[in-house]
């Protein structure tokens, strides 16, 4: 088995520090305390400081905690933020699709719609912000399933409720498709959630690749399925597309 990691040791000892006392300390008092080179701590601080877990005083160049730690335990990201980074290019992939993009983030057992934008046409739609929609029988559901494991096993642990006669409703075959959402980069649906609607949906990734939420299409599985009910990989690229623009503005790696 490797050993453990010195460089996230370090890194946690450092927030450690930062959470006692004042919670303002320079670079030298860092490195003295915990008995390190000033380089390395002022590069552990620095990189700390790259995802907001540090902040630094533009007065006194010191550090304190930073307000992306208040995240952690409740959620990652917060969805105003999500959303505000994700805004654009969600409008984006409608214009090029031609269909309704929503955004989700998983809540109490379910995705929640934290953004959606209409379909760019001329009929009558509802707006979907707000809403619950099963993790297991769409689209964007399946995304937050695949890359979270605990969201996933208790998912697996409840009765998967059947919504038409294509839901997914076995664990086994649940546990399959997840593994090939994680293989692919991206999942589908295909009158899964609801008879005639089909969706595509790809995972937004924040700092070090967490993912934070899903973007995707839906529409009438007509135009986003072939005769078969697979997903026309013209949709999926552009799925992925976005979804990897939003990532990248969240600060994940390419």
């Amino acid at each position: 088995m490797p050993g453990p990691v010195q460089a996230i040791e370090r890194a946690a000892a450092i927030l450690r520090l930062l959470a006692r006392g004042s919670g303002r300390l320079g670079v030298g008092e860092i490195a003295a305390s915990l008995d390190l080179a000033k380089g390395t701590a002022h590069g552990i601080l620095r990189t700390l400081h790259g995802v907001g877990f540090v902040e630094q005083e533009a007065a006194t160049g010191k550090y304190q905690l930073g307000a992306a730690l208040l995240h952690l335990g409740t959620s990652y990201l917060d969805v105003n933020e999500l959303r505000s980074r994700a805004i654009n290019w969600a409008d984006a992939l409608a214009a090029r699709s031609g269909e309704a993009v929503r955004i989700g983030t998983p809540l109490e057992g379910n995705v929640l719609v934290v953004h959606h934008v209409f379909r760019p046409d001329d009929t009558l739609q509802t707006l979907d912000v707000g809403a619950l929609l099963p993790l297991h029988a769409t689209a964007l559901g399946k995304v937050l399933l695949a890359y979270d494991a605990d969201l996933a096993a208790t998912a697996q642990r409840s009765e998967l409720a059947s919504l038409t006669r294509r839901t997914v409703v076995n664990t086994t075959a649940l546990t399959r498709a997840l593994a090939q959402v994680r293989e692919q980069g991206w999942a589908a649906e295909a009158e899964e959630f609801m008879p005639g609607e089909a969706g595509i949906a790809a995972p937004i990734r924040s700092y070090g690749g967490l993912v934070v939420g899903a973007i995707g299409i839906t529409g009438a599985v007509e135009r986003l399925c072939d005769g078969r009910l697979r997903p026309r990989s013209e949709l999926v690229t552009h799925v992925r597309n976005a979804a990897r623009a939003v990532s990248r503005d969240l600060g994940a790696g390419r």
